[in-house]
């Protein structure tokens, strides 16, 4: 008779991850969880933002008001930003975020805020930032909001990266130019500088990258 052997346990999925491009912590993987909604910017995506920010990094405050695997905001400081803010509403998500930035030993740098970003930035504000990342999820449609509430935490010369569905990207509004735009199969993302401080600014550039493999 065949012995009967027990199945072995399956093993739940491991989460995936993004990888930092370039900078301080080049090539560290952040985990990306199995959450709804959770879309984290590819890292051509990102290296390509990122070559549109050159210069404009140095000592500069970020936000990254939806966080998801804090891959943004993470990068900005790669990079030289001075410091970021990480606001992320699911706790998981903020406490995966927590962990990473002890793991980089990048308290004193990232501050990790566990909250709703809109009620996050009705709080009167602590800082005026020089970069902001929004790149809400797509189905809960909420730049509209979040761009109106905006404006009292910002630089005057603040610079503002959104990230919105191909087939309807969003426009911020007149009190903000584009700079440089491009598109994926399933994203537009594009970064715009503020009206009142675009002198000398070059004309907007549109990138489309190939479909990933």
């Amino acid at each position: 008779m065949a012995r009967m052997v027990a199945p072995r346990p399956i093993k739940p999925a491991s989460p995936g991850s993004v990888r930092i491009v370039s900078g301080q912590w080049r090539g560290t993987r952040l985990p990306v969880a199995d959450a709804a909604g959770l879309r984290p910017t590819p890292d051509r995506v990102r290296e390509t933002l990122f070559n549109w920010l050159q210069g404009r990094l140095a000592g500069a405050s970020v936000l990254d008001l939806f966080a998801g695997s804090g891959a943004l905001g993470l990068e900005a400081v790669s990079r030289g930003a001075r410091e970021a803010v990480l606001v992320e509403r699911e706790p998981r998500l903020a406490e995966s975020l927590r962990a990473t930035v002890a793991r980089l030993r990048a308290g004193d740098r990232v501050e990790v805020a566990c909250a709703d970003a809109l009620a996050w930035l009705r709080a009167p504000p602590r800082r005026a930032f020089d970069l902001v990342f929004l790149d809400p999820p797509f189905a809960a449609e909420l730049w509209k909001p979040a761009l109106a509430a905006l404006e009292p935490w910002l630089a005057p010369d603040a610079w503002l990266y959104l990230e919105s569905p191909a087939d309807a990207p969003v426009r911020p509004g007149a009190e903000w130019l584009p700079h440089r735009e491009g598109n994926t199969r399933e994203s537009h993302y594009a970064l715009f500088c503020r009206a009142a401080a675009a002198h000398g600014r070059g004309p907007v550039r549109t990138a489309t990258l190939p479909p990933e493999s």
